[in-house]
């Protein structure tokens, strides 16, 4: 009975190993997708094409196999999305340019947590009603990428994506 109770707990360690694995592999995307956005914030072009380097070498380096049986597919075809639109960011030091290439980023990767649990929180689409274009946040506040300081609070949630 003992060794039964042992297997089991072993088990369901194992499993909420790779349970947590699956949202930890992705959550490091939607984390670097976050570091490029609030660079723009800050309208701090050359970090913004930093961590847009670093986005890339992350979803470079996703293992495949951390996703729910059927879902592969659909996340290569984003990922190929998501590393052009980051080599945008990444090959332009000019911060305006950036956050045009941001507003393509931002769709993507909002399709991409629309069709994959990329959080264990609930992620914020949020719109810029000057630019007509949309970003996502780990918070319900706004702080605009598409024009930093200058309208940091123009905006709007227009969808909460919860885990």
């Amino acid at each position: 009975m003992k060794s039964l109770i042992l297997t089991v707990q072993i088990m369901l360690n194992i499993f909420s190993f790779h349970i947590q694995r699956d949202s930890t592999d992705l959550t490091s995307l939607l984390d670097s997708y976050y570091d490029v956005k609030n660079a723009l914030i800050h309208s701090d072009a050359p970090t913004a094409a930093a961590k847009a380097a670093e986005f890339i070498k992350a979803s470079n380096s996703f293992e495949m196999k951390t996703l729910p049986a059927g879902k592969s597919g659909t996340f290569m075809s984003l990922q190929k999305s998501l590393i052009s639109d980051a080599e945008y960011i990444k090959g332009t030091k000019d911060i305006a340019k950036q956050r045009d290439y941001f507003a393509a980023f931002s769709r993507d990767f909002y399709t991409l947590a629309k069709t994959l649990k990329v959080s264990g929180h609930p992620v914020y689409q949020q719109y810029c009603p000057m630019k007509k274009m949309y970003w996502l946040s780990s918070e319900a506040s706004i702080k605009n990428p598409y024009f930093g300081n200058a309208m940091l609070s123009c905006g709007s949630v227009a969808e909460t994506i919860n885990p």
